[in-house]
Formats: structure tokens, sequence, C-alpha cells
């Protein structure tokens, strides 16, 4: 605080009807050095206070110079399906993840973000805590130049729709569709190093080598995540995507991934590979999502060695605040049976959306399910989640 300030802060306290009610000059003496011995108090704490506020402001901590942020995402489930053909009945309220974001921007060129989750509420061992507590980003990002990225570290693969953008708001329907889930597999995360940049305005591309699956026991692709958890890492990934969004409201993009050794060599050596490619378009109050993903793995018996699906989604925004969507989602991680194995999962979706805030949204859908093997779970969900 400068002097003029102190100045006036004293004269103001010095002006109180204490000082001037003071009877004698000893008396007045002893009111202005309790004064005074106040007043310094005073200056200090709020010289403490104007500190922090511009360490606060400059984004300055106990950490590097810089601007860090938090911010974060949640979701609460409640699902009540019945099941059919020998599926389980699911009637349960869940608050599916709470994640919290942190970020730091050291210099205008080199950033780091995180992501870290807490899913169903509750970890440990036993089968009363049926959640994981779960780092799905940690890396530093640079820029090269005005049109090229590279970061390192623990990110998320470069794939899909909903794998890198997954806030509740974001998309419909209280749960992600069963397409990335089950193929992809979202969200699908590795660590390595990737480069990112723009070929021309509207035309972007991600390189990618990292960590990869582990099949050697696992059957299905969701099943192979490693999770950066002492990931096994004989053989790594490699990912590509290229991404068009020249055009306003519309998004189109195509990823390929493959592997070596899926077995991180502890098997046969046998690889992997993944194409996806999806359009995402918006104009006016119309939406439209539509995904194809599919995995060729070698060596796998059982319908293993193909694993596909697809799913088409419209939308339609009635108001700023409430919108409607159905979706159509198919998928087979034993496509490889040709059809032979029961083994094909339809789902339909339609629900609507309620956003009180942009960050803030309300879900009601109804799910019907057209199973090969008849094992069916229809019914409907309710969710709230948020972001911030």
């Amino acid at each position: 605080m400068n002097t003029f300030k102190k100045t006036a802060l004293l004269a103001a306290i010095l002006s109180t009807p204490l000082v001037a009610q003071a009877a004698t000059s000893s008396e007045l003496q002893q009111e202005i050095n309790a004064l005074k011995k106040q007043n310094k108090m005073i200056m200090e704490r709020m010289d403490a206070s104007m500190d922090m506020m511009e360490n606060k402001k400059s984004g300055h901590g106990h950490g590097s110079r810089g601007t860090t942020t938090v911010g974060g995402y949640g979701e609460l489930h409640y699902n009540n399906l019945n099941g059919e053909g020998g599926a389980s009945d699911k009637t349960e309220m869940d608050f599916h993840r709470f994640v919290l974001f942190f970020g730091h921007e050291f210099s205008k060129d080199i950033r780091f973000f995180s992501e870290l989750e807490l899913e169903h509420s509750l970890a440990g061992d036993g089968a009363d805590k049926p959640g994981e507590v779960e780092l799905e980003q940690a890396y530093i990002e640079f820029d090269i130049n005005n049109t090229m990225r590279a970061k390192g570290g623990l990110f998320l693969v470069p794939v899909g729709i909903m794998n890198e953008t997954h806030e509740p708001n974001t998309f419909y329907g209280t749960e992600r569709n069963p397409v990335e889930k089950n193929i992809i597999p979202a969200t699908w995360w590795e660590a390595g190093a990737a480069l990112s940049g723009e070929f021309s305005k509207g035309l972007s591309y991600d390189l990618a080598l990292t960590s990869g699956l582990d099949l050697n026991t696992a059957d299905k692709i969701r099943s192979g995540r490693q999770k950066v958890a002492e990931a096994r890492a004989d053989s790594l990934m490699i990912t590509g995507r290229l991404k068009y969004t020249g055009t306003p409201g519309l998004e189109l993009a195509t990823t390929v991934a493959t592997i070596d050794d899926y077995t991180q060599g502890q098997g046969t050596k046998n690889g992997a590979t993944m194409i996806e490619a999806h359009a995402v378009y918006n104009t006016g109050n119309f939406g439209l999502r539509a995904l194809y993903a599919t995995w060729d793995v070698d060596g796998k018996t059982t319908g293993y060695d193909e694993q596909s699906g697809w799913y088409i989604e419209p939308s339609y925004k009635i108001s700023p605040k409430l919108g409607v969507f159905a979706r159509y989602n198919k998928y087979d991680n034993q496509a490889g049976t040709g059809g032979a194995g029961d083994t094909e999962k339809k789902q339909t979706d339609i629900g609507v959306n309620y956003w009180p805030h942009e960050d803030v949204v309300i879900k009601v859908d109804y799910q019907t399910q057209d199973n090969a093997n008849n094992a069916d779970q229809n019914g409907f969900n309710i969710g709230i989640g948020y972001q911030f």
C-alpha cells in the first residue's frame, strides 16, 4: 500500500470519536499509541492481502510463475432397465464420474494439462468399492510454430467423436454411446509423444507414437486397455488422424491406429489395426452425428479377429435450452463369426436434454435393445451433469 493510502487511513482513524473524547494529553497520547499499534497491524494484514491478490492475479503460487487453471466435470446416473432373455435387471443410482482438471501455463509456448477421475464414487478393494481412481491426462504441450504443436506424457488417443470431448453437457443421452465405448474404446488414453498441426485452414492432423493394447489374454478391445499403469511397451502403437473443419458446422475425420504385436511379447506375435471415420454436422437447430469403427485383429479365434460398429444420431434443438435426439447403434465384438454366433448387438435411444445453463444438463432417455441372443435390457435412464 502506498504512502498516500496509509496516511489517509491513519487520518481517518485519528479522527474517530474515541480520540476526540480523550480527557488529557497523557490519555490522548496513550490512545494515539494504541491506535498506531493497531494501525500497524492493519497495514501489515492489508499489505499481505495485497500481495496474495497480486500473486493470484499473475498466477504465481508455490510453483513456477505462470497461470494455473482448475476445472472439472461430473455426472450422476439413474438406470431403470428390465433384463430379458437372460440379461440382468439394472435399477441403480450411481455417481458415475467425478473429474478434476488441472492446467498450468509455464509460458506462452509451453503448457501442462491433466485430468484426474474418480469413477463410481468409491475406490478400493472389495465388491462394495466398485470405483477406480484414474489419471486420464497428464502431458506437456509445446508450440513449435503457429501451425504445429508437440506433446509428451499421458493423453487421450485422437480418435472418434467422444474420446477427447466427453463432458456430459456436450452430448445427448445419459450414458455414452455403446459403439464408441465398446469398439474404439472410449475413454482411451495412452502415453508417449504426439505431433499436431494444420496443413491449411480447416485441415488438421495428429500423429502419435504411444503405448498400446495388451490383448494377450483379453479378447474384447476394451479389455485390452492398459491405462498406462505399468503398461507393457514391447510393441508401441502408431496413430494418425486427419480432420476437416473448413465448412461452418461440419467436422469430418478419420483415424488409423496400428500395433505390430498386441501380445506385448507374451505370445505369438500378432498385430491389430483400427480404422475409424465420423461426421458431425450442425446447421441451425438441427444436428447429426455418424460414426463407423472397425478392428482387424490377427490371430484371434471365435470371431474376435474382427470387431466393428456404427451409429447415427440426429438431434434437434427446440430452444437453446431444450433438445431432443434419437440414436441407432449397432456393434459386434465378435463380428468375425459372420453372424453365425448370435453376437451382434443393436440399441435404439430416444430422449431429451435440458440445459438450465450451458455447462449444466439434465437428461432423460429411453433405450430398447434387439440383440441377436435376445439378452436385452430395455428401460429408461436419467442423468444430471456439469462442467466448469
